[in-house]
């Protein structure tokens, strides 16, 4: 069971992840085994399943990013979710309801890179792409506790 204890932890590691386990036991008033023992604890049970770095893409040389809507052609859904995995650039991917299967986003150095990836495409789906023009909310935690 989370406790209010868990869901503050957790977002100070939204804020800055590789703080110390110190550091950590100071914000939260609590010792540092404690801390170790909760974060260890939420490791293990899957509620945290790893620490990665936000980046910002234009700093990699990515200038667009894309908003893709798949639809398979019939009898190839699972050949578009394998190529849609093998793409490197799509770096999320939903499998939704709806007209289209998926909804993924694309990373693109430029525009001439969108045809060249979704013309690998043509033979397995249908695309409909939108280009973000910006980001308002970025990925965020919900509210954790009711």
């Amino acid at each position: 069971m989370k406790d209010w204890i868990d869901v503050q932890l957790v977002g100070l590691l939204q804020q800055d992840a590789r703080q110390s386990i110190a550091e950590l036991a100071r914000q939260l008033k609590m010792s540092g085994p404690s801390v170790s023992e909760r974060l260890k604890r939420l490791e293990e049970q899957g509620a945290i399943r790893g620490y990665t770095p936000e980046l910002d893409w234009q700093q990699w040389g990515y200038t667009l990013q894309a908003i893709v809507r798949l639809r398979p052609l019939p009898g190839q859904l699972k050949a578009l979710e394998a190529r849609i995995v093998a793409t490197p650039q799509f770096t999320e991917c939903d499998k939704v309801t709806g007209e289209d299967c998926y909804i993924a986003r694309l990373l693109l150095r430029d525009i001439g890179q969108l045809d060249e990836i979704l013309d690998g495409f043509a033979e397995l789906a249908t695309t409909a792409t939108s280009i973000v023009k910006a980001s308002p909310v970025l990925r965020r935690l919900p509210p954790l506790l009711p």
